[in-house]
């Protein structure tokens, strides 16, 4: 059987915040996950497995907050023996205009917490993103307070198409490969 894959849906706890921006990653797990259950895993996180053919697949959303999301991924990646080469983290980016899709490998944490916690926790940030745009604020709005507020009426006439194309993403760069994933969805 091929190796397991982690994929981590970054997102904050709580129903106050499971319709905001920050959650996008957490969204798309819940689209992949939508035949499987959660079960509550010791990690601090809840977990459902699926297969991409006959790959296995954990899913995981923290039970804590962003930026205390590194321990709960370290210690389910420790728990399941998956290095940093089979980890996908699915999360928000102020960076990329809405409804768009880039995907890396390694690289910075642009200033996001869940990013930073994640890196710190595995000593290097050679994972995998899968960089879900959720675009700047317009005007003087605080980004901070943006990423925690709803996506815009507007926005939420697209949303279900991006989640879906997130969870295509993610299948594609575990089934084909970075170079390929980045070509379907990185243009």
């Amino acid at each position: 059987m091929a190796d397991r894959w982690l994929v981590f849906g970054l997102g904050n706890p709580g129903d106050q915040y499971a319709k905001t921006r920050h959650n996008i990653g957490q969204m798309v797990i819940d689209y992949l996950a939508s035949n499987s259950k959660y079960t509550s895993h010791k990690s601090r996180t809840e977990i459902a497995d699926i297969h991409l053919g006959q790959i296995p697949v954990t899913l995981a959303k923290s039970k804590l907050y962003m930026n205390e999301s590194g321990g709960p991924i370290k210690a389910l990646a420790d728990f399941y023996k998956v290095s940093a080469a089979n980890l996908i983290v699915l999360h928000d980016e102020l960076d990329i205009p809405f409804n768009t899709i880039r995907i890396k490998q390694g690289g910075g944490d642009n200033g996001h917490n869940g990013l930073k916690d994640i890196t710190a926790h595995f000593s290097a940030p050679d994972y995998f993103r899968v960089r879900m745009g959720i675009g700047r604020p317009a005007g003087p709005q605080d980004p901070a307070d943006f990423v925690l507020k709803p996506f815009s009426s507007t926005e939420r006439k697209e949303l279900d198409d991006f989640i879906a194309r997130g969870a295509n993403a993610v299948e594609r760069l575990i089934e084909k490969g970075l170079e390929a994933a980045q070509q379907e969805f990185n243009n």
